[in-house]
């Protein structure tokens, strides 16, 4: 029987490596182990930046919040905030943040009904 070297497939997937590692700076573009191991630690980032990315947002609509509380009156974001939810709204931050930044008229509208 005849031997089947694997030259295509390690080819393909050698090219595919280095495909993916386009833009990386200086050898890490261009040798595959160094492309490979760059590949592997980004990869590891986007993974946990995927989930501080939702931690991160959420600081941004509170602070957003909070500085939109103040101005229409409120002592404070966590007051505003379990005054929202003993009244029943059922908006969560990220929406109450495009408001105070896009729709400030909405906004006013909401904390005047939230006191």
């Amino acid at each position: 029987m005849t031997r089947i070297k694997g030259g295509v497939h390690a080819n393909k997937r050698r090219k595919n490596i280095l495909e993916r590692a386009k833009g990386y700076r200086g050898i890490r573009s261009k040798k595959l182990h160094a492309a490979h191991e760059a590949l592997m630690r980004a990869g590891r980032y986007a993974f946990a930046h995927r989930r501080d990315k939702k931690t991160d947002f959420r600081q941004l609509w509170i602070v957003r919040l909070n500085a939109a509380v103040r101005e229409n009156g409120h002592k404070s974001y966590s007051t505003f905030i379990a005054k929202l939810k003993k009244n029943g709204f059922a908006l969560d931050r990220k929406v109450l943040a495009e408001f105070a930044t896009m729709h400030p008229e909405i906004f006013v509208r909401i904390s005047k009904q939230v006191v």
